[in-house]
This record gives C-alpha cells, sequence and structure tokens, in this order.
C-alpha cells in the first residue's frame, strides 16, 4: 500500500508541476514586450500562498509521512515567486504598488500560520491548524477555472480551455485525492477531490462542444448585437465614425480576464 501511495505521489509531482511551469509563454510575452499589458498578477500570488501553506502542511514536524507534498509544492512555490518578481519588475507604477501590497498579505498569512503552529501548537492540534489553512487556499486555487467553464457554457465553444490543462488539472487532482485516500489524510484528499472533479467536468464539457464553433444562432445574435452597437455609437460620437478602439479594448480586456484565470 505504501509502494501504491508513492507512486500516486509521484505521479501527483509530475502532473502538478506541468501547470506550475503553464503560464511561462505568458511571461515569455511579458519580458519579451517589457510590459504587463492587461495581465494580472493576483493568480500568481494567490498560487504561491497556496504552495506555501502546502509545503509546509507537508513537513514531517507537521504532517508525517507527506513529505511528497512538500517537494512539488516547494517546487511550485519557487515558480510562483519568480513569476511574482516578473510582474512586479514590467507592471506599471500603479499594479506594482497594489501587487507588492498584495504579496505582503501573502508572505503575513503564511508567516502566520508558521508562527503560530510552531510557537502555540503542537501535534493534533498543529496538524489540524496547517491543514485547514493549507485546504482552504487549495480548494480556492481549483476553483479558479470555473469562470472559464461558465463561459464554455455560454458560448458552446471550448476556445478558451485549452484541452491539456483541462487533461492534466484531472490528473493532478485524482493523483493527489487517491495519495490522501491511501495515507488516510483528509487535508490532502478533500481539496484535491474538488480538483478531480472540477477537471472531470472540464473534459465532459471539451467532450461535448470540442466541435462547435458556437451556436450559430447565438453567433447570428450576436452580430445583429454588433450592429446595433455600431449604430447607438455613430449616433453617441455625433460625427458618424465608429469607436473600433473602444470596441478592440473591450475585447482585450475580455480576453487578458480568460487568460489570467488560467
Amino acid at each position: 500500500m505504501d509502494v501504491v501511495r508513492f507512486i500516486f505521489g509521484i505521479l501527483g509531482n509530475a502532473t502538478a508541476l506541468f501547470l506550475f511551469l503553464s503560464p511561462i509563454v505568458t511571461f515569455q510575452r511579458i519580458i519579451r514586450k517589457r510590459s504587463t499589458e492587461d495581465f494580472s498578477g493576483v493568480p500568481y500570488n494567490m498560487t504561491m500562498l497556496n504552495c506555501l501553506l502546502s509545503a509546509w502542511y507537508g513537513l514531517p514536524f507537521i504532517s508525517p509521512n507527506n513529505l511528497l507534498v512538500s517537494t512539488i509544492n516547494g517546487t511550485g512555490a519557487v515558480i510562483e515567486a519568480v513569476y511574482v518578481m516578473i510582474f512586479l519588475i514590467f507592471a506599471p507604477p500603479k499594479m506594482r504598488i497594489r501587487m507588492f501590497g498584495l504579496l505582503m498579505v501573502v508572505i503575513s498569512i503564511f508567516s502566520t500560520v508558521a508562527l503560530v503552529s510552531l510557537l502555540a501548537l503542537h501535534g493534533s492540534h498543529r496538524k489540524l491548524f496547517c491543514g485547514l489553512a493549507a485546504t482552504i487556499f487549495s480548494i480556492a486555487m481549483y476553483a479558479s477555472p470555473l469562470s472559464i467553464m461558465r463561459l464554455v457554457i455560454k458560448t458552446k465553444s471550448v476556445e478558451y480551455m485549452p484541452f491539456l490543462l483541462s487533461l492534466f488539472v484531472f490528473l493532478c487532482g485524482t493523483s493527489w485525492f487517491i495519495y490522501g485516500l491511501l495515507g488516510r489524510d483528509p487535508f490532502v484528499a478533500v481539496p484535491n477531490g474538488c480538483g478531480s472533479f472540477l477537471g472531470a467536468l472540464q473534459l465532459i464539457l471539451y467532450a461535448i462542444y470540442r466541435n462547435n464553433k458556437g451556436n450559430e444562432i447565438d453567433a447570428n445574435n450576436s452580430a445583429r448585437d454588433s450592429s446595433v452597437e455600431m449604430e447607438e455609437t455613430k449616433h453617441t460620437n455625433g460625427n458618424g465614425t465608429t469607436n473600433y478602439k473602444d470596441m478592440e479594448q473591450g475585447n482585450d480586456q475580455v480576453h487578458q480576464k480568460i487568460v489570467s484565470q488560467v
């Protein structure tokens, strides 16, 4: 049983590493353009907090026999910290201040959990406290793609939900869920069970809508609505010209909202 648990822990490490490395393309673009554009740094700060808390929970003096939890989440925390630093370097001044403030919140929360667990708690109480903290932020991390799933259902298109990302969310959640069950550890099994379930839902949506370009009626309605909006824009401008720049900016904001969730 320990061998099987170890195998699922290794598989969980591999799939989680893929998820942590998936934003590399985004940061290559940020470095190339020397600008964060409309990307959000919030998901990377929150993922770093989740990794820090999970890595802390997996340490032997907190939760025995969970070293594989610490190895991957420690690695993930380093990767996310690099993302956050890159974001801080290339973000505009106002956004840089907000992201630095959020980084201080992340560090404060982790430091508080670590110090309380070390100085005020012992044994099972320490494990319970750290496990609950890690579980809450793990569930929050896995729940982040819900907005993308809602968009898939609304548009009947999987354009913004890559298959490989959905597959690895499912594999990662399932691997750690089984790892937690075999170790009888609810603080590993519960959040990753949620991740496995959400990953499975994403794969089901992908199977349903993979060949769709979007509902034809919705497309016609969108085209008609766009025509109406263009006419209203002409009247609003008062000069008979269409404000294409505002329309492009709106589209960019929608796209960036989706990218930041991933």
